[in-house]
């Protein structure tokens, strides 16, 4: 499965403390990340993370690119929802992709410890079905 990481700034230590927690799982998957989210990330644990641009330099839209060509299974994005994120725009239009492709998306902790456990379970296995949908 391809499974994105994404943390605005101050949720960072939390996707940081998740991907500690969760390694032995989401190193079975292909991972991507922005760009510091992704390193920090990959400094934390073993797990390889290929990055993309900051979220504010474009990133989030390069995985929203991905996620309109139904390229990822699973978007584990850390909002901080008290914080003004300049690339707001952006960060819904990401989350609309989402949506419209149904691709599970957690935008917080607890959301994603049950979607990582699901898929740890093989409750994902209805994204392989459908990964070249909607065409």
């Amino acid at each position: 499965m391809r499974i994105a990481l994404i943390a605005h700034d101050k949720k960072k230590p939390d996707m940081v403390q998740f991907a500690i927690a969760y390694e032995k799982i989401l190193a079975k998957h292909e991972l991507y990340g922005t760009g510091t989210t992704g390193t920090k990330v990959m400094e934390a644990t073993n797990l390889t993370v290929k990055r993309f641009k900051s979220g504010p330099l474009g990133g989030d839209q390069q995985i929203g690119a991905l996620v309109a060509d139904n390229k990822f299974d699973l978007i584990l994005f850390f909002r901080d929802p008290l914080t003004a994120q300049p690339h707001e725009p952006d960060v819904s239009a990401l989350i609309r992709l989402c949506d419209v492709r149904q691709v599970p998306l957690a935008t917080n902790m607890g959301t994603a410890e049950v979607l990582i456990k699901g898929l740890e379970r093989g409750d994902f296995a209805w994204r392989e079905e459908d990964k070249d949908g909607f065409e």
